[in-house]
């Protein structure tokens, strides 16, 4: 009988992590009080209980609860002191599943209005981010992100402040919030500035919404990765399309089961991605919400799934693969995980 690893311990790149989605319940909690913020109850219950909260983002009305909850835990982010605890936390957290590399994604025109405006605010960010892969040594990038929701011209201004921070941390573009709105096309000028000063491009899509997402962020945005992605496994020839390109799925099980994208763990079409050679990026996306790290998103592959510990491991090379780290890092942690394999 083959040994059962632990997937903690098994070293990984983590692509898919919103940031104030990173958070720890206990520090919404002791934020929101250091603040004088009142949390919606649903949110705070979920946070005391341990229990994620009860989401379904399938239509507008659950899209809408979802977002009103994260926007509450990211009001109680108000100092540069409560931004450095994030990340040094999200990175803690990171540390304990086996992760040796970190891209976390944020959107800095939600935290400018008081951290300053828009540049101070992602310069306290990208400082946090420096100052803690230094203490931790995980290796830690971020992805500056637009957001469907809002005009087209505020995700070109993104794009410039991106590529202005690229000596600074910042790695790659992406485009989030509900894909149901506002078309991948609108935002092409935005990728193109950020592409063409050699920001990888990882755009959400394949979520909520279909294969024909999936191919507008391919064609449109020039996707290099895909947030989630998953609903490309209704489509062959995409499939083929992607494995062909190497486009890694930033895959999130946990999140996707709490949103209703799927009913149950393993109506997740991770086997179906996984054998039709599409690259995967096992993610947390939103932990504060969705109740689950990164180690927990290969236990579903291993539990749900019936991936092998030599699947996993490739999953992990995969998701180092598909990062933006330096050649060193991605050497050593692919090292690692062969050596995980040995063990």
């Amino acid at each position: 009988m083959e040994r059962v690893r632990d997937v903690s311990e098994l070293p990984k790149a983590h692509l898919h992590l919103h940031f104030t989605g990173s958070m720890r319940p206990s520090t919404v909690l002791e934020l929101a009080d250091k603040h004088g913020v009142r949390l919606p109850d649903a949110l705070t219950e979920a946070l005391v209980s341990g229990e994620p909260p009860r989401l379904r983002a399938t239509d507008e009305r659950g899209w809408f609860r979802f977002q009103r909850l994260y926007d509450a835990a990211r009001s109680c982010l108000r100092e540069p002191e409560d931004i450095q605890r994030l990340v040094r936390e999200a990175a803690e957290e990171d540390l304990r599943d086996g992760s040796g590399w970190l891209e976390i994604q944020v959107d800095p025109t939600s935290y400018a209005p008081r951290l300053g405006g828009l540049i101070p605010a992602l310069e306290v960010i990208l400082d946090a981010v420096e100052t803690t892969s230094r203490d931790t040594g995980l290796g830690m990038r971020v992805l500056v992100a637009a957001n469907r929701m809002k005009h087209p011209l505020d995700a070109r201004t993104l794009a410039r402040l991106a590529v202005r921070y690229a000596d600074r941390g910042v790695v790659g573009f992406g485009l989030s919030n509900d894909e149901r709105r506002g078309m991948a096309r609108d935002f092409d000028r935005a990728f193109a500035i950020a592409r063409e000063a050699g920001l990888l491009s990882a755009p959400h899509g394949g979520e909520l919404t279909g294969p024909s997402s999936v191919r507008d962020c391919l064609d449109d945005l020039g996707a290099k990765r895909l947030g989630h992605g998953v609903r490309a496994a209704e489509d062959p020839r995409l499939l083929k399309r992607l494995a062909d390109r190497g486009v890694t799925c930033e895959v999130c099980p946990a999140s996707n089961v709490a949103l209703g994208v799927y009913e149950k763990p393993e109506d997740v079409p991770l086997r179906t991605l996984f054998e039709a050679g599409v690259p995967m990026a096992l993610g947390a996306d939103d932990p504060l919400l969705f109740g689950s790290r990164l180690a927990a998103q290969y236990e579903i592959a291993r539990q749900h799934h019936g991936f092998t510990d030599a699947e996993l491991a490739e999953v992990a090379r995969q998701s180092v693969r598909g990062s933006a780290a330096p050649e060193d890092v991605k050497e050593k942690l692919l090292a690692g995980v062969d050596g995980w394999l040995l063990s």
